[in-house]
Order: structure tokens, then C-alpha cells, then sequence
């Protein structure tokens, strides 16, 4: 019995403690981080494979609430840019259409697992997109001398060019500039401004300075300079 106890237990005991010893250390650096953890992050929403000529004319386009589980580990090192939602445009036409948002639609690392997806569908709705020119009607106010007013306002250049869904870009009349503040103009004079379309799903193609000559003249004088 003696023999067997100093040949199995006390043979190269220092090493067998100190083997001990070490996996009880690497079992406590790694067990709190095997446990189970959730977290709720927000993630954009992809469009894949838009096609080339149809515009989402929806206002409003919510980002997702993903709650995703996995290793503490995992969790706490997770970033947001690593979790997105996908949605596949391909074939979609003009109208309104709803998506599910599930599970299989979310891109994310292989050590999570996606618990839920807020909201679990998005309601969007098309346009083909059309593009066309518009006036500018500058925005000029201002107090001037006794028998002053502004005759003429000009704007260079006189139109510009808008993009969007169709229905969107139909709408609007104009583009206006940035108000523009004329007060102790006496004859003419130039203002360089920004133009802008109230509509949000409208673009101006090439953004680009404006200027605007605002001709200031006695009432019943003439224009001509």
C-alpha cells in the first residue's frame, strides 16, 4: 500500500500540484466568461440589390433592436458595426411592399446567437426616380431708406437640378435659398447663398453657391442700370 502511494501520488508530486494548480487557475480566468449574457444593440438596416432606377420614397426608415446571446466573453467585446440586417431589393417594383425582419436577415459574428429582431417587419414604400429642373426663388427681406424697396432679385444660376421618387420630385415648384438679409442695400448688390428643397427624399444633384443681385431703387425709378 506504501508502495503504491509513493510511486502514484508522490512521484513527481511538485509537478502533479503545480499541473493542479494551473488548470484551477485557467478554469476560474475562463468559466465567468463562458457564461451565458444578452444585449440589445441597434443596427442599420441594408438595402441589397437596389434596382438602378427605383427610389424608397418611405419617410422614415427605422434602424433595427437586435438582442443577441452568446459568451460574456463575446458579448462585452461585441462592437455595432459587427450586426446589420439585410433586405433584398432585387425585382421590387413601384408601390408599397412589407419585409419580415427575422433572424435570417441579420449578419453577425458565428458566437452570438440572434434572440430577437425589433421590428419584425418594415413596411416600405417605391417610386421610380425622375430628375428635372427647377427655378430658384431667392428668399430676400430687409429694411430700407425712406422710398426704397428691392425692383428686382436675380439668381445665378436661375435653376438647378433635383432627383428623388417621382411623386416627390412632382411636387415641388421651386428651389429656395438660404434667406438673404438685404437691410442699407442702395442700388445693387450681390449675395452669395445656399440653395435648398424642403422635401428630405428630394437631392440637388450638384450643390453649388448661388448668387443672388438684389437691385434696390426708389419707388417709380427705373430698373435699368
Amino acid at each position: 500500500m506504501i508502495g503504491f502511494f509513493q510511486r502514484y501520488v508522490l512521484h513527481n508530486f511538485g509537478l502533479k500540484v503545480l499541473s493542479l494548480l494551473l488548470a484551477a487557475g485557467l478554469w476560474f480566468l475562463i468559466s465567468p466568461d463562458e457564461q451565458s449574457a444578452e444585449v440589445a444593440v441597434r443596427a442599420p438596416i441594408v438595402f441589397q440589390h437596389v434596382p438602378s432606377q427605383l427610389e424608397i420614397s418611405s419617410e422614415m426608415i427605422p434602424e433595427a433592436q437586435i438582442r443577441v446571446r452568446g459568451p460574456e466573453r463575446v458579448i462585452r467585446q461585441l462592437q455595432a458595426n459587427e450586426i446589420h440586417a439585410e433586405i433584398e431589393l432585387a425585382g421590387v417594383r413601384p408601390g408599397e411592399r412589407t419585409f419580415d425582419l427575422t433572424s435570417q436577415q441579420v449578419r453577425h459574428p458565428r458566437d452570438v446567437t440572434i434572440v430577437q429582431v425589433v421590428p419584425s417587419q418594415l413596411h416600405l414604400a417605391f417610386d421610380t426616380r425622375m430628375t428635372r429642373e427647377v427655378e430658384i426663388h431667392p428668399r430676400v427681406t430687409g429694411n430700407f431708406a425712406d422710398g426704397q424697396q428691392i425692383v428686382k432679385v436675380d439668381a445665378d444660376p436661375p435653376r438647378i437640378t433635383i432627383t428623388g421618387p417621382r411623386h416627390h420630385v412632382e411636387k415641388i415648384d421651386a428651389a429656395t435659398t438660404d434667406p438673404i438679409d438685404a437691410t442699407g442695400t442702395r442700388g445693387s448688390a450681390v449675395f452669395n447663398t445656399n440653395v435648398y428643397v424642403a422635401d428630405p427624399l428630394v437631392q440637388v444633384v450638384q450643390t453649388t453657391s448661388i448668387s443672388v443681385t438684389v437691385l434696390v431703387q426708389k419707388v417709380g425709378s427705373s430698373t435699368t442700370h
